[in-house]
């Protein structure tokens, strides 16, 4: 099967090229967002359907039946840049998906801001409350946020707001490229009022009066950045933890025994792309790390709750896995078969069983072992002295097949 991606211009039929006119007329099967559909004249005898909803779980299915028949897919803009283009090659492949891109609204939004596009990110909005915005937010950095709707505009200055980013100018720009296009500014701490169109595109330049706010991707955010009831993998720890799991794009981390999720959050805040999974048997704290995530701006962390060793066999595999309290041999017997070849494991214990589990696996298979003692200065009296935390065994491996080969037979 192949598909021909269509990418539309904001003013629709009108400004598409002849060649892409002839492939959407000559099309068996449109697909489309409602809104794509509507923008192209009627053809005699073709066939048009909307996306299905939601849309990545049941594209392959669907796809199924309009295998051998002339298929073009419309987009906005570039297929390519956050679009439906992506999500089909991915799918499909990239020999079976031709891309026909037409100025895209990132493009649009950075002639508009004249902003050269090395020195902007892209975000697209997913959820109400724009909390992908959040995980960017740095000082001097510049934003073009794809919107959801008419209320993403507000929703981006709140969460600025929030972050202690007010002094943000926000800039929402809407209907890019058509005849009625507009253009309004705010300060992020005064919000976004009146009516907003509902394709909007909302670029912001980041901007803070307060040291304390926190934009940094670099693992080890501070503590109280989390709610937790204490089962929390220390600032230090955790930035050691981080530093054997190496977040890279398109890799999935498991976060096991997650307590606070924040190692599997800011695995995602590390590198743009890179996916994970909390796993955490209490289901309070399941719902903690869930709010968290969205705090701290990866609202697409996928949590599980009330699972055991022999349950996470049905997960995808990962290229990296922390457990970061209840490790036992079945359990660890389970990630070593699961975790891809090249996978990188960090294994931490407190107790002395745990440790002597952790040091039978070293000898076994190897790896590297640290024991990881942090002290902090605090009052004593009327001076200060240091207070100590519980050590922490750390045990790292990146696999190969024989560790799995060697623990199989074990």
């Amino acid at each position: 099967m192949v598909v021909d991606v269509v990418g539309l211009p904001a003013v629709g039929w009108s400004g598409l090229g002849e060649a892409e006119r002839v492939l959407v007329a000559r099309a068996e099967v449109l697909l489309g967002a409602p809104r794509h559909l509507d923008l192209v004249p009627d053809v005699a005898g073709q066939e048009r359907h909307p996306w299905p909803s939601p849309l990545r779980p049941q594209l392959a299915t669907f796809l199924e039946e309009f295998a051998n028949r002339r298929v073009v897919a419309l987009a906005s803009g570039d297929p390519l840049v956050h679009g439906i283009g992506s999500t089909l090659v991915d799918l499909l492949g990239v020999d079976a998906v031709r891309v026909h891109p037409a100025v895209s609204s990132v493009a649009l939004a950075g002639a508009r801001m004249g902003w050269d596009a090395a020195t902007f990110d892209v975000v697209r909005i997913s959820s109400e409350g724009a909390q992908e915005v959040r995980g960017l937010v740095a000082p001097g950095r510049r934003l073009v946020a794809l919107s959801r709707d008419a209320g993403s505009p507000a929703a981006v200055a709140a969460v600025l707001a929030d972050a202690g980013f007010g002094l943000s100018v926000v800039t929402v720009l809407g209907d890019l490229g058509t005849a009625v296009e507009t253009r309004r500014e705010s300060l992020a701490a005064t919000g976004v009022e009146g009516d907003v169109p509902a394709l909007n595109v909302v670029c912001v330049a980041c901007a803070t009066d307060q040291p304390e706010a926190d934009g940094s991707p670099v693992p080890g955010l501070p503590d109280d950045a989390y709610e937790h009831d204490g089962q929390l993998s220390k600032r230090v720890v955790r930035a050691a933890a981080l530093a054997h799991l190496r977040p890279s794009a398109d890799d999935l981390l498991w976060d096991l025994g997650a307590g606070a999720g924040s190692v599997a959050i800011e695995w995602c805040r590390a590198v743009r792309g890179a996916r994970a999974i909390a796993v955490e048997r209490d289901g309070e704290r399941a719902a903690r790390i869930s709010r968290n995530a969205r705090h701290l701006g990866v609202p697409g962390l996928q949590v599980i709750s009330g699972v055991n060793a022999d349950a996470l066999t049905w997960l995808p595999a990962p290229d990296a896995v922390f457990v970061g309290g209840g490790a036992d041999t079945g359990l660890l017997h389970t990630v070593l078969t699961m975790i891809k070849p090249g996978g990188r494991l960090v294994v931490h214990a407190v107790t002395v069983e745990t440790e002597a589990l952790l040091l039978d696996l070293h000898g076994r298979l190897g790896g590297e072992v640290t024991r990881l003692g942090v002290e902090t200065l605090g009052p004593l009296g009327r001076y200060r002295g240091w207070v100590p935390a519980r050590p922490v065994t750390q045990w790292s491996l990146e696999i190969d097949p024989a560790d799995r080969d060697a623990d199989a037979e074990a």
